[in-house]
């Protein structure tokens, strides 16, 4: 998985199962005996894109490596209201006390991975790409940009050591948006590009000059945008941000910027009603 090694996903899914076991799921030890069997399907109760596949089978596979865990649809693969996306099978127990944390990576995932699409779908024909945010649910980040580039995305930051990005507390700290340029350029390292956000046009004009590699461009109007870009003349990669929805993304979009980030893809993602029911 992207951005994931196999100790980052073991540890993911080990401390999800912690936390929802406990010292041991009480009703299923009480209710249903060592040796049963048993076998489910589980269910996308709504058109949705899959993600976390990966996850659902290791949460399973964790408690108990014999319990066999088939999917269906593939990370990235649009799923029907009301398709089986994936069959699993072994000691009923296991089936039950792994059941809450499989469904919450899929349900989780799934959704943010719907929306991203949706999101890219609404912006096809033109060049911006669809990027998130680090407005990640702590503990959960490199899952919830894994999901967002099932969906058709891109990733922006994973932390804050990945790019340098000025922002408007940076600049006033520093003095202004060429200040805060300059310094950067005189200590970061050459591997690093330089992106600044300004919210202007005047200080648009002033990281070009100081030699930003990119800016965002932070809470524009379309108009703004479309003047920005022109401005911009490929000189510095573009991205748009703030207030970026559904209804106004392709508008967004059409003004010819490069990126697009939008924290609701992580932030506001909906979970998809993903359902498991033992047969």
């Amino acid at each position: 998985m992207i951005g994931l090694d196999e100790t980052c996903i073991k540890n993911i899914v080990r401390r999800a199962l912690d936390e929802d076991l406990g010292t041991g799921d009480i009703t299923t030890l009480l209710t249903v005996a060592p040796e049963k069997l048993g076998a489910a399907i589980i269910l996308a109760k709504q058109e949705c894109v899959v993600a976390g596949m990966e996850l659902a089978a290791r949460s399973f596979a964790q408690l108990n490596s014999e319990v066999e865990f088939l999917p269906l649809l593939k990370d990235g693969e649009r799923a029907r209201e009301q398709e089986v996306i994936a069959q699993v099978s072994g000691r009923a127990r296991t089936l039950l006390e792994a059941e809450r944390v499989a469904l919450n990576f899929l349900q989780r995932l799934s959704g943010i991975a719907t929306v991203t699409r949706r999101y890219v779908e609404l912006t096809a024909g033109t060049n911006a790409r669809i990027i998130d945010t680090r407005k990640t649910t702590p503990g959960l980040r490199r899952l919830e940009k894994y999901a967002v580039v099932v969906g058709g995305g891109h990733n922006h930051r994973f932390n804050l050591s990945d790019g340098i990005l000025i922002k408007d507390n940076h600049i006033s700290a520093a003095g202004g948006v060429g200040l805060a340029i300059a310094a950067a350029k005189k200590n970061a390292p050459h591997t690093l590009k330089i992106e600044c956000e300004v919210s202007t046009l005047n200080q648009l004009d002033e990281a070009i000059a100081a030699g930003a590699d990119a800016v965002l461009l932070d809470n524009m109007s379309i108009d703004m945008l479309a003047q920005a870009v022109e401005l911009a003349a490929g000189r510095v990669i573009t991205e748009a941000s703030g207030g970026v929805n559904e209804d106004n993304v392709a508008a967004i979009a059409q003004t010819g910027v490069d990126l697009i980030s939008v924290g609701a893809l992580t932030h506001s993602a909906p979970a998809v009603d993903i359902s498991m029911r033992f047969e």
